[in-house]
Order: structure tokens, then C-alpha cells, then sequence
């Protein structure tokens, strides 16, 4: 049994959410904190918790202050931020700050909403438990780690195939999940302003959260980076991230390309979801795609590229497992045979940059 600690100030949600972990074979509650504070306190004593489960507003110590103080003590279990917070602009600073998950809290009128949020933190503690596994092994037996992965990594560097640029019209089309927004802050800043190509990229998040990432990862970089917008015209140098709640794709229109937004249902819980992104890319008249695969759980993402190879010409470069918070979504399009370069996550915006090219 996976042990579980609960941070929040409200009694009727810890008993919820007790509720909710406890009903499964897998966790069970360590114990329930009423803030940052109490939960230090309990982890001073008890640190072999599994994964942390912690509301961002509370009163003694937040949940900012408590994942940057987990931060500071060099802490190996992974936290999940749940919330029911409007302030988006804190939501990203605690992704930033090294969450593995950003989770909101249901409303309570709907009981599909119920049920959506309770698969969600089943599947974020699944995640996050496998995650603390991995950092058990890294920290316990790091020669020992090295040596399991040292095979496979040289192997992926061997089949990786050249990155000389071609000329021609060219997009990215980038799709990432859990661990997404800081991994993004290792890609966008490097691309140059100048790049050669428009940048897409569907980041699994919800409705009103998109907004603020898109404006922190624009102060970053030089490239400019925004929240995409219904018809607009896609032009190299820009980045476009899906809005979240709205699935992106893009229609070719008199000799140029236009994000099109979808409103079909979530795709697998996604929306947007980077299989529709993919999908709708094989009616463009691109020369060449070039899709990337970052860190996230499941394989959203290889169904589209796979059917988008059989249409278009494409060059797929994904991240690797030591890099990735969650190897998902980056294994999956590898095992599927369809990788053209494999590289650690500090190396994916020059790979794009030097298959791309700049104007």
C-alpha cells in the first residue's frame, strides 16, 4: 500500500479526498494536514511518503511556500497541486516550482465532474508513486540505475537519424502532458526569434489555464510565444499553444494555414488532445513536419503521427527516458517504430532548430 499525504485546510475535503484514495487497493491516507506547516511537521517524523496531494491556498504556510521549501530540502516525492483557485498565474508558478500535476478541485454540481476528478487523482498517484520508484533508485543506487540505462541510451543515440535541414516550407507540431510547462521552459526559450517555421503546441490543460502559460513562457523566450485564437494565420517565428478546453487544428485556405478550433467532446479525458492536431495536419500543404513528443503519461500523439506519416512527410524527435518527468507519451511513439531522433530534453530545441533552420 502506497502512502498518501493530504494537504488541505478544509476538514470536509480531506475527508473526501481521503475518501476517494482509501477506496483502492493500491493507497491508503498516511495522514491529513491542515497546511504546509503541519505537513513538515508529519514528514519530519514520517518521511517515507509515496506522494503528496496539497491544496495551493491555505493559511500558515500555502502551498507555494510548502513546494518551495520541499524544494529547498531537496525533496525526491512528487506533489500534486489540487485546487479550486482561479489564479492561474499560481497554478503555473507551482508547475514551475516541480508539481507533477496540476488537478481542479470539482464544483460538486455535476456528478460526472465528480467522477472525472476522482480518475484523474487515481491517475495522478499512479504516476506520481512510479515516479517516486524511479527516484528511489537514482537516489538509493545511482551506479546501479546508470548501469540499467546506460544500454538503452546508447542504443537510442545509435538509431538516431541525421539532422541535416532540408529546404521547403516546414512546421513543428509539438505535443506534451504531465510534466509539460517546466519541460516547455527548456525548449521554447532556446528557439531563436528567427526561426523558420510556425511552432505548435498542445499542452494537456484546462480551460483558463493556457492564457498564463503562454504569457510566462513569452517573457522567457525570444521566440514569440502566445495562446492560439480561432483563424488566426499561422507565421513562422510564433509559437501557438492550444487553448485549453478547445481542441487545435489546422485548415489550409487560399495557399495559407489557419488554426481552426474543434469542439468535439475530450478525447480520452484530452481536450485538446494532440492526436487531433496531428490528424488534421494531414490535409496542410507543409513540406515537411516536424513533430516532437515531450515527457507525459499514455500515447496521445502517436496515433496521429503515425497516420499523419502514411500521408505526409514528417521527421519525429522525441525526448528521452532519463529526462522525461513521466517516459509515456515519448515511449510510445518510440516503440511504435516512428522516432527519428531520440535526445535528452536540454537538446530538443536545437534539434529543432538545426532541422528547421532560421530566415
Amino acid at each position: 500500500m502506497k502512502k498518501i499525504l493530504i494537504i488541505d485546510d478544509s476538514a470536509l475535503m480531506r475527508r473526501a479526498m481521503s475518501g476517494i484514495i482509501n477506496k483502492t487497493n493500491e493507497y491508503r491516507v498516511a495522514y491529513s494536514a491542515c497546511n504546509g506547516l503541519d505537513a513538515l511537521d508529519y514528514l519530519e517524523k514520517n518521511p517515507n511518503v509515496d506522494a503528496i496531494i496539497s491544496d495551493l491556498n491555505m493559511p500558515k504556510m500555502s502551498g507555494l511556500e510548502f513546494l518551495k521549501e520541499m524544494t529547498r530540502r531537496k525533496s525526491t516525492i512528487p506533489i500534486i497541486i489540487f485546487s479550486s483557485s482561479e489564479d492561474t498565474k499560481e497554478t503555473i508558478t507551482a508547475l514551475e516550482l516541480g508539481a507533477l500535476e496540476f488537478i481542479k478541485k470539482p464544483s460538486g454540481q455535476h456528478e460526472r465532474e465528480d467522477e472525472f476528478f476522482e480518475r484523474r487523482i487515481h491517475n495522478a498517484l499512479f504516476v506520481a508513486t512510479e515516479l517516486k520508484k524511479k527516484n528511489d533508485i537514482i537516489t538509493v543506487a545511482p551506479e546501479r540505475f546508470a548501469r540499467e540505462h546506460k544500454k538503452k541510451t546508447d542504443e537510442l543515440k545509435n538509431s538516431n537519424k541525421s539532422l541535416k535541414k532540408n529546404t521547403g516550407n516546414k512546421l513543428v507540431a509539438l505535443v506534451c502532458s504531465t510534466g509539460g510547462p517546466k519541460a516547455l521552459q527548456s525548449v521554447l526559450p532556446k528557439l531563436p526569434q528567427n526561426l523558420d517555421a510556425p511552432v505548435l503546441v498542445v499542452q494537456h490543460m484546462p480551460a483558463g489555464f493556457t492564457s498564463s502559460l503562454s504569457s510566462r513562457l513569452n517573457d522567457l523566450s525570444k521566440i514569440q510565444v502566445k495562446e492560439a485564437e480561432e483563424n488566426e494565420l499561422l507565421k513562422k517565428g510564433v509559437v501557438y499553444i492550444a487553448k485549453g478546453g478547445t481542441h487545435l487544428t489546422v485548415k489550409p485556405i487560399d495557399n495559407e494555414h489557419r488554426i481552426v478550433f474543434d469542439d468535439v467532446p475530450p478525447v480520452g479525458g484530452l481536450k485538446p488532445c494532440g492526436n487531433i492536431m496531428y490528424f488534421s495536419l494531414c490535409d496542410a500543404t507543409f513540406d515537411e513536419i516536424i513533430c516532437v513528443v515531450l515527457t507525459g503519461m499514455g500515447a496521445d500523439g502517436t496515433k496521429g503521427i503515425s497516420e499523419l506519416s502514411r500521408k505526409k512527410k514528417i521527421y519525429v524527435i522525441a525526448q528521452d527516458e532519463d529526462s522525461s518527468t513521466v517516459y509515456g507519451m515519448p515511449k510510445a511513439i518510440y516503440e511504435k517504430g516512428l522516432t527519428d531522433y531520440v535526445c535528452d530534453l536540454d537538446e530538443i530545441a536545437d534539434a529543432i532548430s538545426k532541422k528547421v533552420g532560421v530566415r
